[in-house]
C-alpha cells in the first residue's frame, strides 16, 4: 500500500498503489509527498508523472478516515495539492479508467493533466451529504464552464473524458492519449520538463460567468427543487459562485468552512451510513469472501406471472439464458408478452436500444415440461404464495434437477425450512425474495436457511451484484426483515385511525418527513387483501396480538385498493390519483363509535414516531434474535425496498440519531396509552439494553 516510484528517463514516476481504488488514506498521502521529495531532490529528474496502479488513477479520499484524525493528518490532501503546485519541477497527472472525488482534486493541484479515453470523472461528495474539501469547487469551475462544472459538483455523477475534453475552452485535459498512457504521459512530461517554467497552475486562471447573479439565482431553485431536504446541494452552489466572485484563496476558504459544516450534518452521516451498509451487507460473518462459488450459466424460472417476468428480466439484462415454466401455454404466452413490452417501453423511451432488446429476448425460452429445465443450475419458484403449491413445485424440482443445482423460491413471508424440507437436498435450498416489480426494485432478501450450505450463500450474494441488486442476508422468520417490521408499522397505522386521524392525515405526516409512501397508500398499492390474509393467519396462530379492526372492515366493503379501484382511497377509472374517500372516512367515523372512542387531534410528530419507532423495535428484536446479523442491514432492506428516506439512512440509523434513550422515553409513552398496544411498546431488550448503556445500533 502507498506509492510505487521508478525513473524513466528523466520522468519520475510516481503510481498510486493503494487497492482496490488508490484511495488517498494518510499512508498514501505519506507516501506520495515522499515521492514528490525524493524526485525533486534527483537533479536527473526534469519532470513527474503521477498515475495509478490497476483500474484506477484514483477514487479520492478514504471516506473511513471522514471525522476522524488521520483524514487532517498532514499532509492532508489540502497540503498535498499545495506541494505538486509549488513544485518546481512540472507535474503531469495521467488519468485513466476512474478519477473521482479527492482523486480529481490532486490532479486539478498538477501542472498539466493527461487521460486516457473512457476515463470516468466525478465529483460524487454530494452523494455523501458534502461538498468537494480539496478545491474542488474552486478548481474545476476554472478549467470548464461554470455550467458544466457546477452541473456535476451538484449531481456527482461521473462524465467521460473524451466528453470533457472535447469542449470549447476547456483547460482540464492537456492532451488525450490513445494507446498506452504512460509511454505517452511520460514523453508529454519529458517535452514540458525541457522546458523553462514557471508552468500552468489553475488557481491563476479565472472562473467566469457572462451573467452570474441569474445564473446562480436560477441554480439555487433548481437544486431547492431537486435535492428536498439534503443540505449539501445548495451549499455547492454557494461554493461555485465564491469561486466565480471571489480571489481563489478566500474561495478556499470558504470551501472548507462548507466542508467541515456538512460533515457533521445528520445529512451526511446518514448518507455515509448508508454508502458503508450497502458495502457491508455483502460480508456474511461465516462465510469468508474466498468461499467457493457454484457456476450460474442457466437459469430457470418457475411461474410466468407478474413476478416470475420481472425475476427473469433481471436475468436477461445481465446476459444469463432463462427457461421459463407454466402450466398453461396462455400463461406463457402473457408472460412473454409482458417482458417484451416493457422492454419496448424502455427502447421507446431511449434507455434501451433494438438490439439490445433483440439479444435479451433471444437468451429466453419457454417449456411446459420441467424436463427441460433439469441442467439448469439455479432455479427459482415464483409461484402463488400458498405452502400446498410450493410443496408440489419443490417436490418435483428434488426430482428433475440436476445434482448441485440451487433451488430458490421467491416467498415472503413463508418458512423456508419447510419448503426445504419438500425436498431431499435442503443444503441446495435458499430463499430469494425479489420486491416487485423485480425487475425495478433493487434490494434482493437473500434467506438462509437452517441447512443453506454456505457456497450457496455466497454464490447467490455474488449473483445478486451481477444482477445489481443491493442482497441483505436474513434467518428465517416470518416475514424475513422487511414485511415483518412493515406489519408493526401498519398495525400504528389503523390505531392511529381509530384514535382519531384519517388515512390522509397519516399519509401525508410520515410522506412530509421523507418516507415514498405512508401505510395506507402502501396497502392500496400491494393489495389490502394481502393483508387481510396474513391478519386472518394471526388471529388463529397468536389471538394476543391486537389489530385495529378498521382493515377488515374495508377489505369487507370490497376495497382491496388500486387493483378494484377503491381502497383507503378512491381511484378514478385509468388513473392511480389517491382521492381520499368518504366512504372509508364513514365506516371509521363508525367504527369509532361503535368502540365508544372519542376522536382526539394527533400531531403530525406523534404520528411519524409511532410509525416509525415501531419499525425500530421490531429491528432490535431481529437484531436480538440474529435474523439480521447487522443494524445496517435492516438499514438497507429499507433505504432499497421501502422507500424509507436516504437522508435518514435506515430506520436504526434514525434512532440512533435521535439517542436510544429518546426512543425509549417516547415508547413509554406510547405504551401508557390506553388504546394502543402497550405490550408492542415494551423496549425490545437489546434497545432497553443499548439505551441504558449510552449506545447505539450502528
Amino acid at each position: 500500500m502507498g506509492v510505487q516510484y521508478e525513473v524513466r528517463g528523466p520522468v519520475a514516476v510516481l503510481t498510486l498503489a493503494n487497492p482496490p481504488v488508490n484511495g488517498l488514506g494518510h499512508d498514501t498521502r505519506v507516501a506520495l509527498a515522499a515521492g514528490v521529495g525524493r524526485a525533486v531532490a534527483d537533479a536527473a529528474v526534469t519532470a513527474l508523472v503521477i498515475t495509478g496502479a490497476g483500474k484506477a488513477f484514483s477514487g479520492g479520499a478514504d471516506i473511513k478516515e471522514f471525522g476522524t484524525p488521520k483524514s487532517m493528518a498532514e499532509p492532508n490532501l489540502l497540503s498535498l495539492i499545495l506541494l505538486l503546485e509549488a513544485c518546481p519541477k512540472p507535474v503531469v497527472a495521467a488519468i485513466h479508467s476512474v478519477c473521482m472525488g479527492g482523486g480529481l482534486e490532486l490532479a486539478l493541484g498538477a501542472h498539466y493533466r493527461v487521460a486516457a479515453p473512457g476515463t470516468s470523472v466525478a465529483l460524487p461528495e454530494v452523494k455523501l451529504g458534502l461538498s468537494p474539501g480539496a478545491g474542488g469547487t474552486q478548481r474545476l469551475p476554472r478549467v470548464l464552464d461554470v455550467e458544466t462544472a457546477l452541473n456535476m459538483i451538484i449531481s456527482g455523477e461521473p462524465v467521460k473524458s473524451e466528453v470533457l475534453a472535447g469542449m470549447p475552452g476547456q483547460k482540464l485535459f492537456h492532451k488525450l492519449i490513445e494507446g498506452d498512457l504512460l509511454d505517452g504521459a511520460c514523453a508529454f512530461a519529458a517535452e514540458v520538463g525541457a522546458k523553462p517554467g514557471p508552468h500552468p497552475r489553475v488557481r491563476d486562471l479565472s472562473a467566469r460567468h457572462a451573467n452570474a447573479d441569474a445564473y446562480f439565482g436560477f441554480a439555487r431553485n433548481m437544486v431547492k427543487g431537486m435535492a428536498k431536504n439534503l443540505p449539501a446541494p445548495p451549499k455547492c452552489v454557494d461554493a461555485v459562485e465564491a469561486a466565480v466572485k471571489r480571489s481563489f484563496d478566500d474561495g478556499m476558504r470558504f470551501e472548507r468552512e462548507t466542508f467541515v459544516s456538512l460533515m457533521f450534518t445528520p445529512e451526511s452521516k446518514a448518507l455515509r451510513h448508508a454508502f458503508f451498509g450497502e458495502r457491508a451487507a455483502a460480508k456474511i460473518p461465516d462465510v469468508s469472501e474466498d468461499t467457493p462459488k457454484r457456476r450460474v450459466d442457466k437459469v430457470a424460472v418457475i411461474g410466468a406471472g407478474t413476478m416470475g417476468g420481472g425475476i427473469t428480466m433481471n436475468f436477461l439484462n445481465a446476459g444469463i439464458p432463462v427457461v421459463m415454466l407454466e402450466t398453461k401455454p396462455e400463461a406463457l404466452e402473457r408472460g412473454v408478452a409482458t417482458i417484451r413490452k416493457n422492454y419496448d417501453a424502455q427502447v421507446k423511451k431511449g434507455k434501451l436500444k433494438q438490439d439490445k432488446l433483440d439479444a435479451r429476448m433471444a437468451l429466453l425460452s419457454t417449456t411446459l415440461n420441467y424436463a427441460d429445465i433439469a441442467d439448469a443450475d439455479l432455479v427459482i419458484e415464483a409461484v402463488f404464495e400458498e405452502l400446498g403449491v410450493k410443496e408440489g413445485v419443490f417436490k418435483t424440482l428434488d426430482e428433475v434437477m440436476k445434482r448441485g443445482a440451487i433451488l430458490a423460491t421467491n416467498t415472503s413471508t413463508l418458512d423456508v425450512n419447510v419448503i426445504a424440507g419438500f425436498t431431499k437436498r435442503p443444503q441446495d435450498v435458499i430463499g430469494t425474495h425479489f420486491f416487485s416489480p423485480a425487475h425495478v426494485m433493487k434490494l434482493l432478501e437473500v434467506v438462509r436457511g437452517e441447512k443453506t450450505a454456505k457456497d450457496v450463500l455466497a454464490t447467490v450474494m455474488a449473483l445478486a451484484k451481477t444482477l445489481r441488486k443491493t442482497a441483505v442476508v436474513s434467518g428465517v422468520c416470518d416475514g424475513f426483515i422487511g414485511n415483518r417490521m412493515i406489519e408493526q408499522y401498519g398495525r400504528q397505522g389503523g390505531f392511529l385511525l381509530e384514535e382519531g386521524c384519517t388515512p390522509e392525515q397519516v399519509d401525508k405526516a410520515i410522506e412530509k418527513w421523507g418516507m415514498a409512501m405512508g401505510p395506507f397508500r402502501m396497502g392500496d398499492l400491494a393489495g389490502n387483501d394481502i393483508g387481510w390474509a396474513i391478519r386472518k393467519r394471526r388471529y388463529l396462530e397468536k389471538p394476543h396480538m391486537r389489530y385495529s379492526k378498521t382493515a377488515d372492515l374495508l377489505c369487507e366493503m370490497g376495497r382491496y385498493g388500486q387493483k378494484t379501484g377503491a381502497g383507503w382511497y378512491d381511484y378514478p377509472a385509468g388513473k392511480r390519483d389517491a382521492i381520499p374517500s368518504q366512504a372509508v372516512v364513514a365506516m371509521i367515523e363508525k367504527h369509532r363509535a361503535d368502540l365508544g372512542i372519542t376522536p382526539r387531534k394527533i400531531s403530525d410528530e406523534e404520528i411519524v414516531h409511532r410509525l416509525v419507532y415501531a419499525l425500530v423495535n421490531e429491528g432490535a428484536k431481529i437484531l436480538e434474535e440474529g435474523i439480521a446479523s447487522k443494524a445496517s442491514d435492516i438499514d438497507m432492506v429499507y433505504l432499497t425496498g421501502y422507500g424509507f428516506p436516504l437522508f435518514r439512512g435506515g430506520p436504526m440509523c434514525y434512532a440512533d440519531q435521535q439517542g436510544l434513550f429518546n426512543v425509549v422515553q417516547t415508547m413509554k409513552g406510547f405504551a401508557a396509552n390506553p388504546l394502543d398496544d402497550d405490550t408492542f411498546w415494551q423496549p425490545a431488550p437489546l434497545l432497553a439494553k443499548l439505551a441504558a448503556e449510552s449506545r447505539t445500533f450502528t
